[in-house]
């Protein structure tokens, strides 16, 4: 069963909520990354530095997760704009509300994910 406007309202809602929080967290997790080390020096131990490089490895690596979930969240925005919400992109049947309630931001069935996942598609 198709989804009510009601639900896709309360589903683009939500996911609005969640790029404000991501853009935030980006913004904020940006800056730590592009931060200067104010210690680093010749007096720095190579300890502190591998410490340090780690550190900003890690950040990095958070920073793309959140990028790529940011873009899985703009592509289910233009989903609803586009009336084609709750509609897997890849078989083009429904998506179920289940999985939407738990994944707002899918655009594929599970089974289409799934082989998506493995390389079949």
């Amino acid at each position: 069963m198709p989804l009510k406007k009601k639900e896709v309202d309360q589903f683009k809602k939500r996911l609005e909520e969640m790029h404000q929080q991501i853009l935030k967290q980006l913004r904020g997790t940006t800056e730590e990354v592009k931060k200067p080390d104010e210690a680093t020096g010749y007096s720095q131990h190579q300890a502190d530095q591998g410490t340090d490089d780690f550190d900003r490895t890690i950040s990095l690596e958070v920073t793309t997760q959140e990028y790529n979930l940011l873009r899985q969240i703009e592509r289910a925005l233009q989903k609803i704009a586009d009336n084609t919400y709750g509609i897997c992109d890849v078989t083009g049947e429904e998506i179920p509300k289940a999985r939407l309630d738990a994944i707002p931001y899918a655009t594929m069935t599970v089974k289409a994910q799934e082989q998506l996942e493995r390389g079949l598609i």
